[in-house]
């Protein structure tokens, strides 16, 4: 691993538990649920926009500032996931922020961390930031009747990252009802990594994407998972690829599947 220089901030995008039981020296806590979403908020209810709504825009730029995060800012962010559960969404919320300099660490988290000091002491803070200067998230976002009009139009292209058994309807671990969306395609994020579990060259990566999107320009493609978090893991993956302008279904199947909408199965002929 490059040893990450001291002028970078290193956010930990593990779980609040995880964290406490040991991290990066020097890294902050950036609990999915606390601070990248709305999940722990008092009375949370995953129905009217799923599992990990994004946190409203005001309370994220007070947080960054929390941070000691400005616009100069260098930061890092890793998980304990690949980037899956909670690093590139991370990432997201802060490109969306407008936030330049952001670097996701791959690999597993023992590569991660690699010659890195783990400890469980919080460690020094950073001096305090006023709020960050955002008002609204500059890439795009959709919501389930946008996701139901980029699946059924053949111009379009709605990505569903989660597995294919997930994907197919076979199993489901966290939602009430199995299946996807229909006419949406899945491709398992899990396709965006090479064996060492870093993400795929920028060619492979292309040449992993360019067949699904047949031609279609970005903004007519938008992915989902199951919360709006594993999404942005392929959402990286295209930006790294050159596809740039992809958008985030937020509430993702987990909103889709309460609401009442049509599902689909792969044993529907879908």
């Amino acid at each position: 691993m490059t040893p990450i220089p001291p002028d970078t901030l290193v956010l930990d995008a593990r779980s609040a538990a995880a964290w406490s039981a040991g991290h990066w020296a020097g890294a902050l806590d950036a609990d999915l649920d606390r601070y990248l979403s709305t999940a722990s908020d008092p009375g949370f209810d995953p129905a009217p926009r799923g599992r990990h709504p994004l946190p409203p825009i005001e309370r994220w730029a007070r947080q960054l500032g929390a941070w000691g995060i400005g616009p100069q800012t260098k930061v890092a962010v890793y998980d304990g996931a690949r980037g899956a559960m909670g690093a590139c969404r991370l990432w997201w919320m802060l490109k969306a922020s407008g936030h330049g300099p952001v670097e996701v660490l791959e690999g597993s988290l023992e590569a991660v961390g690699a010659g890195a000091v783990w400890t469980t002491e919080a460690g020094p803070s950073r001096a305090a930031l006023p709020p960050y200067p955002v008002s609204a998230w500059s890439w795009p976002v959709i919501d389930a009747d946008e996701a139901a009009a980029f699946a059924s139009d053949p111009q379009k292209l709605l990505i569903d990252v989660r597995s294919p058994e997930r994907w197919r309807g076979e199993v489901e671990p966290l939602d009430p009802v199995a299946g996807h969306i229909p006419g949406s395609v899945n491709l398992f994020l899990e396709n965006n990594l090479g064996p060492d579990g870093r993400f795929k060259s920028a060619a492979e990566l292309r040449r992993l994407y360019a067949p699904l999107l047949a031609g279609r320009d970005p903004s007519r493609v938008a992915v989902h998972c199951g919360s709006g978090v594993s999404a942005c893991h392929t959402l990286y993956a295209l930006e790294r690829a050159g596809f740039h302008g992809a958008s985030l279904y937020v509430g993702s199947y987990s909103q889709w599947c309460r609401t009442g909408r049509p599902i689909a199965t792969a044993r529907a002929g879908v």
